[in-house]
């Protein structure tokens, strides 16, 4: 079986979903919840080799309340477009760990991290909404299923990639090692390196879930000016494989009037 002739199987046996807001159409190898289960593992591996702060802290306590209002804000859009079954198996979780990492990640299913060293860029509630919604999107966009798929048709190919649907070991050590090995290990677990397709979609749809929750979307371009500022000559690994700074704030200035009018 040649790869087209694999990749037109796998076509036609999963068919394409359409992403919130951009309405591209995508293709996801892997099932969700065989995802979602997977990365579980994962998280609760990464937070046994990290320091997670004080459920207590002012700080914890702002992630989690923000984060919680967001969730219910993508939960009420996905309702309202017909598309809440995105959310089958999301469990929420949102925590705040040490580290000066200018950084934060959502993994399928819900699982959210976010670290102290980004707090000085999100500067306040609003700051925090437009990372928080912005690495939401990303897994609500199923971003990380079409990075695990693209490394699975890189590793196997598209011919083998059918066969491993049928094999056991699909749901155990190798489809954990594939995302273990998409995902990155130790303190970048979770820091999905993104194409700029997927960063500027999960902009807009960050922009729509802020509207949803009540925050202004307009604190999009003040919190990417500061990353950009902070960025110069050394970029963080939260910019990097990002849009340029520039083309990023553009595309916010213009998407802002489309993301209010979701709500208006």
């Amino acid at each position: 079986m040649s790869k087209s002739v694999a990749y037109l199987f796998l076509l036609v046996l999963f068919g394409c979903a359409s992403v919130p807001v951009s309405h591209r159409k995508q293709l996801n190898f892997v099932s969700e919840s065989q995802l979602i289960s997977s990365s579980s593992l994962a998280y609760e591996e990464f937070l046994n080799e990290n320091h997670i702060v004080s459920p207590f802290n002012a700080n914890s306590q702002m992630v989690n309340e923000v984060g919680n209002k967001l969730a219910v804000a993508c939960k009420k859009f996905l309702e309202e477009h017909g598309d809440v079954n995105r959310l089958n198996g999301f469990q929420w979780e949102f925590t705040l760990v040490e580290g000066e990492e200018i950084n934060a990640w959502c993994m399928p299913g819900g699982k959210v991290v976010v670290y102290e060293g980004i707090l000085p860029m999100t500067q306040d509630e609003e700051g925090l909404a437009v990372v928080l919604s912005h690495e939401i999107a990303h897994a609500i966009a199923r971003h990380g299923n079409e990075r695990v798929s693209q490394q699975m048709m890189t590793q196997y190919g598209g011919a083998v990639l059918a066969t491993i649907f049928e094999n056991t070991s699909y749901q155990g050590i190798e489809l954990n090692q594939i995302i273990s090995d998409t995902y990155g290990a130790g303190t970048q677990l979770g820091l999905l390196k993104f194409s700029r397709m997927h960063e500027t979609e999960a902009d807009k749809m960050g922009l729509v879930f802020m509207e949803y929750a009540g925050y202004d979307s307009k604190n999009a371009i003040d919190f990417w000016k500061r990353m950009a500022n902070s960025s110069q000559g050394s970029p963080s690994d939260f910019l990097s494989t990002h849009p340029s700074d520039g083309k990023r704030i553009s595309d916010i200035e213009e998407f802002i009037p489309v993301a209010k009018s979701y709500i208006h």
